[in-house]
């Protein structure tokens, strides 16, 4: 799959709070990486882009879709403007970040000490409604798919 010609491989420091850089990643082909060690429990970086309703966002096609994050259930966010480069962060199903919603943002923090060099995880949660998307996260634990599977 070939990135769109939007797609700016730059982290924007304007919404990062530690040195991150975008780099080839093993999980998928680019992602996200720490220049300096991260604390836990930290805010890293905002998820920006383009705020569409989402009915729009739901319009989206494959494969540019799993880079819509939902903010509420009213909005979601399309990086395809105004991306942070946090749409590069890949998926683990055992990541070292977390999403928060505050205040009609999305901010990623760490679960724990992330390593300068360390390549940055968040578990994408993606609705069961859509079509099997498989994992390549290569944990332990991995469910096999980046869809959210009830337990």
């Amino acid at each position: 799959m070939k990135l769109p010609q939007w797609t700016s491989r730059r982290i924007n420091p304007k919404f990062a709070q530690y040195r991150l850089r975008v780099g080839h990643s093993r999980v998928h082909r680019y992602g996200v990486f720490a220049v300096e060690d991260i604390p836990s429990d930290r805010k890293v970086i905002e998820y920006t882009g383009r705020r569409l309703p989402i009915s729009r966002a739901l319009a989206v096609r494959p494969p540019w879709d799993v880079y819509v994050a939902k903010l509420n259930f009213r909005w979601a966010i399309d990086p395809s403007r105004g991306g942070s480069g946090a749409q590069f962060i890949n998926h683990s199903c055992n990541p070292n970040l977390r999403w928060r919603r505050s205040g009609g943002s999305l901010y990623y923090y760490s679960r724990r000490k992330i390593r300068a060099g360390e390549e940055l995880t968040v578990n994408y949660r993606l609705p069961i409604k859509i079509q099997r998307v498989p994992c390549k996260c290569g944990d332990r634990k991995c469910r096999g798919t980046l869809r959210y599977v009830l337990t």
